[in-house]
């Protein structure tokens, strides 16, 4: 990965600009909302840890701080609380402060990096995306569902100089990635009408879909063919392909697929690239336990 990466807006297409590695951003729209608690959790709940963990989702989605004020009004929780709980974020090294401003901080890279190496699926797909990455020469990565959104635990990147990149960590929208589809149609099938209806699908280039009936087509192809397409819908000029891998119960617990630049993957490839895809994402569920079929 070059250091000096490029930040790509909804729409670009900046692959003839001589940046050799195509670095892919996404709006950061971050929601707070998590998986209600059973109610034998909920009552042990800390209400102002709870606070601290929401204002890190905060500042992950807003790269250039925000004051003590912001996190206030946006929490709705008093000045004077926020103030306490990022100087307490700040003394752990989970914050910084700047110019007023309040960061994500240091000691949050190494912990996200040992959560990343302490998940086994990831140690599972490792080779799998090596595997793949050589099998189809494009860069391949591993996504497992994360707040109605699609997480990127591990990247293997095309040997390609002109690629298609999104880091790990990378958070992408269910229906506008191929990862995010594959979770939509067999994670969040049962509630995808109030998914659909709680926040209008943001259209990340012209060819999003965006609309219920389009989607809820579009979830039952995913879930005949076996795989999902992201067809140029999170950026123009780049097409990816996904499929599911199982448990040992038969759930869905991740999605793997490649990423590429639609002048490699073209239209008449995807079926051939999607055989490869299910094929290694059918080793990982075997490693898992799984015995089924789809």
């Amino acid at each position: 990965m070059l250091s000096n990466k490029k930040i790509v807006r909804p729409g670009s297409y900046p692959f003839f600009d001589g940046m050799p590695t195509l670095q892919l951003r996404a709006p950061i729209r971050p929601t707070l909302k998590a998986p209600l608690p059973t109610a034998s959790l909920e009552r042990y709940v800390i209400p102002n840890l709870r606070n601290a963990c929401r204002v890190l989702k905060l500042l992950r989605g807003h790269p250039g701080g925000l004051k003590a004020s912001d996190l206030a009004r946006m929490l709705g929780i008093p000045v004077t609380t926020t103030m306490r709980i990022t100087a307490t974020l700040q003394i752990e090294g989970l914050a910084s402060k700047s110019d007023g401003r309040y960061r994500l901080g240091p000691a949050l890279i190494h912990l996200g990096n040992a959560a990343l190496a302490g998940t086994d699926i990831r140690k599972v797909a490792l080779p799998l995306l090596e595997k793949l990455t050589q099998e189809t020469g494009e860069t391949s990565h591993l996504a497992v569902p994360c707040n109605e959104r699609s997480l990127i635990i591990a990247v293997q990147d095309s040997p390609h100089t002109l690629r298609a990149v999104s880091p790990a960590g990378f958070l992408t929208d269910l229906h506008s990635s191929s990862t995010g589809k594959i979770f939509l149609a067999y994670v969040f099938r049962e509630q995808f009408p109030q998914f659909h209806a709680s926040e209008a699908p943001y259209k990340h280039t012209a060819r999003t879909l965006t609309k219920r009936s389009d989607l809820e087509r579009e979830i039952e192809v995913t879930l005949k063919r076996g795989y999902s397409i992201d067809n140029e819908e999170c950026h123009m000029g780049v097409r990816c392909v996904a499929a599911p891998i199982f448990s040992s119960d038969g759930h869905v617990v991740a999605a793997i697929g490649i990423t590429a630049a639609t002048l490699r993957l073209s239209g008449k490839r995807v079926a051939e690239v999607a055989a490869k895809v299910r094929a290694v994402a059918g080793e990982a569920s075997q490693l898992l336990g799984y015995a089924g079929t789809e």
